[in-house]
């Protein structure tokens, strides 16, 4: 039996918005990602999965039972589920150990625990309004945690948060299904949220989702431009721009669009299978380079760390086979 089984959600609002039918599963202790660009229905599909509103139809199983909406009950929500979103959703001016100890059905030596896997034990002490964001964010979710719910959805957690409290954030939920035994579904529009943590991704665009796989396959092979463009950079050649490569070893120019992430460009030494280019301009992006380099017909990007390149440098570009990725014209 799946732990989540969402089946036919759908929903339209007052505004217009539909939620399409929307079926997918999810089992114990596995990390499912849901991305799309902003207004793709990501956080409405959330709530409705956290019982907080009501869908038109379908239903949503945890455990095998229906989660009820706001309609079916009293109290919107499930007791085993637990929504963190992008607001923090702390009370003002009260110490940090008094509201968690509202929520608490734990013993002491495994909040203890439970406090430092989300680094809050030094700021039990302190009030709210004495907290950054990201220490807020983190209390918000030690506070969830506190019920001992089987299921944590969190929607865009990372959003409102600096670099060094994002990185902080990651760890802690990291540590949550290795340690706590907790099942996370995670709502995020950046890849770099997803795709390292995720062992299924789900791709929503106007309400729907458009594809669904593990993270590897969906980077490499998107279903459509839209998903190219939602996980990272890339070059998308029209059948005639691509012809320029099929003097490569197991690329042919097919009548389809030639899908290449920049990384999967080689700059080698001068060779038979190489096109020959001149660097145009060299970007730096930390722990690596976007070497920009003009080919006959097409302008590229090369991702690489290896190497040191200026404007003008002549230079050779291969593009290895393996993993080539071809999309339909028009998709």
């Amino acid at each position: 039996m799946h732990l989540l089984q969402v089946s036919d959600i759908y929903r339209k609002d007052q505004l217009g918005f539909e939620l399409k039918p929307i079926s997918f599963t999810q089992d114990k202790f596995r990390k499912v990602a849901i991305a799309g660009a902003s207004g793709s229905g990501k956080s409405t599909l959330l709530r409705i999965i956290a019982g907080w509103i009501q869908p038109d139809g379908g239903e949503v199983l945890f455990e095998g039972k229906k989660v009820k909406g706001p309609n079916e009950q009293l109290i919107p929500g499930h007791p085993q589920i637990a929504y963190l979103s992008q607001h923090y959703e702390l009370r003002n001016n009260y110490r940090v150990e008094e509201l968690l100890s509202y929520a608490n059905k734990l013993t002491q030596e495994q909040a203890d625990r439970l406090f430092e896997i989300c680094r809050i034990h030094h700021l039990v002490k302190r009030k709210t309004d004495q907290l950054s964001g990201g220490e807020k964010q983190r209390i918000s979710l030690a506070r969830l945690l506190l019920t001992m719910p089987s299921l944590l959805l969190l929607d865009e957690p990372f959003s409102n948060l600096d670099l060094i409290h994002t990185r902080i954030l990651k760890d802690v939920i990291q540590d949550l299904g290795q340690e706590l035994n907790i099942t996370c579904l995670l709502v995020s529009h950046d890849p770099d949220d997803i795709l390292p943590w995720a062992d299924e991704v789900l791709i929503m665009k106007d309400g729907a989702i458009i594809q669904q796989g593990p993270p590897a396959q969906v980077y490499h092979q998107p279903a459509n431009e839209y998903v190219a463009a939602l996980l990272g950079a890339y070059h998308l050649f029209t059948p005639e721009k691509a012809k320029v490569f099929s003097l490569m070893p197991g690329i042919a120019a097919n009548g389809k669009s030639l899908f290449v992430r920049p990384e999967q460009f080689r700059l080698v030494r001068e060779g038979g299978d190489a096109l020959k280019g001149r660097v145009k301009a060299v970007y730096f992006g930390g722990s690596y380079n976007d070497v920009e380099v003009e080919v006959p017909g097409n302008i590229i990007r090369v991702r690489t760390t290896t190497g040191q390149y200026k404007s003008g440098d002549a230079v050779f570009v291969s593009l290895p086979s393996k993993g080539i990725w071809y999309m339909p014209v028009g998709e």
